[in-house]
């Protein structure tokens, strides 16, 4: 069980969830601290730019869709290390906002 899971299970009830991410990995974006809040979202409404609570590899991520390919979406951080390309059932929730 990932650092995401109790959100993902939120998520797939259809309920938003608000959290603190503390890594730095998404500086510039989401600075380590700032309240997320994440929407449950429909796979075919991701687009490119989108940040989102996403398993790549078996690994959770709050990242950015940097490609998309038919049904296949490529996640990387802000700094542009690629993660790894995921499916739409592996996208859980869409950044909706971000605040102090």
């Amino acid at each position: 069980m990932g650092w995401a899971a109790n959100h993902i299970a939120q998520l797939c009830k259809g309920g938003t969830v608000s959290f603190r991410p503390r890594d730095v990995t998404m500086t510039g974006k989401i600075a380590a601290g700032q309240l997320c809040t994440i929407t449950p979202v429909d796979p075919a409404a991701v687009e490119i730019g989108d940040i989102v609570l996403c398993r790549v590899k078996g690994t959770e991520f709050l990242h950015l869709v940097k490609d998309i390919h038919e049904d296949r979406f490529q996640i990387s951080d802000s700094r542009g290390q690629v993660n790894g390309w995921t499916t739409g059932d592996e996208i859980f929730g869409r950044c909706t906002k971000i605040e102090d």
